[in-house]
């Protein structure tokens, strides 16, 4: 196995020689734009990872890999609008830059080109990839939609929200690793179990980006804390506050829900003060550690050397002790 550094690599190597710029620069510009943008690259990452874990040369899975990344960053343009964001990894949004339509358009050809990448397959693996990638893209646009109905709904359950969170992030990470099972042609069995891996270590990523935006490092989360609290954003963290809380207590976390005050400092401390006191910031840790060990579950399942089930747990333990 090679290391996470290679990865990254090799892939950014692959993208630096797909060529997004062309004719018409209006439409091309702002995809080559938000591709250069920077980011973590998990996603694409972890599908040459899961191919190589599968005893194939993880450079066969570059295309597929692209894909996956262009699909994420579609999904992001148009996030971005419909929350009207005016930046993106600390730099302008693509219709901020240029306009809305553009920002529509530019992502609806994202998405195009995103399947164009599995063209580089032979026709059985392109069917399983294409097969895999529809119902996803459908289950993250799914989850899109179920988390703007929640901003709108006071009785949001836990189990709805962590299906939001399945479907909008957690499944592509899921796909993103079985596209590298189906580029291995390892057994279905093997390529199911790596996806419920993704599927629970997503999971698991979300919950502790719930948790970083209340209680992370400023100076090393990367973006403000508190900006889900701002937002009044109904989290893991508040849906469990509101379950432990008292009658008063949930009047007054309520009350803070409603209200966006010019100076927000005291608004983010007295919710924190809230996750503490109910319990709601330990049982969202224990929620954290619950999907991580339910996906390292699976590799016990997984017919796969172990040196290759440790290189994945690593991956898994370091991303939840992460910081950023």
């Amino acid at each position: 196995m090679h290391s996470i550094a290679t990865y990254q690599e090799c892939f950014l190597q692959y993208l630096k020689e797909q060529n997004f710029l062309r004719e018409p620069k209006n439409l091309y510009e702002p995809i080559d734009y938000i591709m250069n943008l920077g980011g973590k690259r998990m996603r694409p990452i972890l599908t040459l990872m899961a191919t190589e874990v599968f005893d194939v040369d993880f450079k066969k899975a570059l295309a597929a890999a692209t894909a996956v990344e262009v699909f994420h960053n579609f999904s992001l343009v148009h996030d971005d609008i419909m929350d009207d964001a005016p930046l993106r990894r600390g730099k302008e949004t693509v219709h901020e830059k240029w306009n809305l339509n553009t920002g529509i358009l530019s992502g609806d050809a994202m998405l195009i080109l995103a399947y164009q990448f599995f063209e580089n397959y032979d026709p059985s693996t392109f069917r399983a990839l294409a097969k895999l990638f529809s119902k996803t893209a459908l289950e993250v646009c799914e989850g899109q939609q179920y988390d703007v109905d929640f901003e709108t709904r006071d009785d949001v359950t836990i189990s709805e929200y962590l299906k939001m969170i399945q479907y909008k992030t957690a499944v592509l990470v899921g796909a993103a690793m079985k596209m590298g099972a189906i580029i291995a042609e390892t057994t279905e069995e093997n390529a199911n179990l790596i996806y419920d891996f993704g599927l629970n270590l997503g999971i698991a990523f979300q919950l502790q980006d719930d948790y970083l935006d209340c209680f992370g490092n400023p100076e090393t989360f990367g973006k403000q804390v508190g900006g889900d609290i701002i937002e009044n954003k109904k989290t893991y963290l508040y849906l469990k506050a509101m379950q432990f809380a008292k009658a008063e207590e949930r009047e007054q976390l309520l009350h803070l829900y409603s209200i966006q005050p010019n100076d927000n400092t005291e608004k983010i401390e007295s919710v924190k003060d809230f996750f503490n006191q109910t319990g709601a910031s330990k049982a969202t840790q224990n929620a954290i550690e619950e999907f991580t060990l339910k996906a390292f579950s699976t590799l016990d399942q997984m017919q796969i050397g172990d040196d290759k089930k440790m290189v994945l747990r690593a991956f898994g333990e370091k991303l939840m002790k992460r910081e950023v």
